[in-house]
């Protein structure tokens, strides 16, 4: 017996939640977002997570950020209901607006750890440049060393087999078990905080007291 023929025997049966969503229109739905229906928020993932999934991935080419997006997208949305109005806009619209800032936001963060990734490399980089001495690029390899030995152990770790074994971040994944994403957030995280002390090392940064 299927739901529609279950609810048409006994019309006081409750309609499947999954159901009731399917069947609402998108006014219904965000009428009921923008009043703080949870049902409203999943009825609208399901109806355009893919849509802004989409987006994302050919705005990044790649499906973990892609879906990183997307979640950050719903929950930016959810938090921020209150700015949205019905009678204004179409709910779709405004996601679609969303996301377009959480893509530029992702893009953002890519070039800035993109830039970490270059300067930590160049300065562990085991060939000195022409003008330095063969002491200076010691002292460029003791300074890292000595760096990396202050971060908190994962990152550490991830930050060692990126650059000394030259493992991709997967890899990385694979050999310590941990999930990609928390090898991603190590690195993230570890470059952060490396880039900061060399910087400040080195001179070529504000001091922080």
């Amino acid at each position: 017996m299927t739901a529609q023929q279950s609810t048409e025997r006994n019309p006081d049966a409750p309609v499947p939640r999954a159901a009731a969503r399917d069947s609402l229109t998108d006014e219904e739905l965000a009428t009921g977002f923008a009043d703080g229906d949870e049902e409203c928020l999943a009825a609208a993932y399901d109806r355009w997570g893919r849509l802004v999934y989409t987006l994302a991935r050919r705005s990044l080419g790649d499906a973990a950020e892609a879906e990183d997006v997307t979640q950050l997208v719903f929950l930016a949305a959810w938090r921020g209901r209150a700015g949205f109005s019905p009678e204004r806009g179409v709910l779709a619209a405004w996601l679609v607006g969303i996301t377009r800032r959480k893509i530029a936001d992702a893009l953002t963060a890519r070039t800035r750890r993109a830039d970490l990734v270059a300067a930590a490399g160049a300065v562990m980089s085991l060939t000195a440049h022409d003008s330095a001495s063969p002491a200076d690029t010691v002292l460029d390899r003791v300074l890292v060393r000595h760096e990396l030995a202050r971060l908190p152990a994962p990152q550490r770790r991830a930050l060692s087999l990126a650059f000394y074994d030259d493992l991709t971040h997967t890899q990385i994944a694979q050999l310590t078990g941990w999930p990609l994403g928390t090898v991603k957030s190590h690195a993230r995280r570890g470059l952060h905080r490396l880039g900061r002390r060399l910087r400040e090392e080195t001179g070529t940064g504000s001091r922080r007291g």
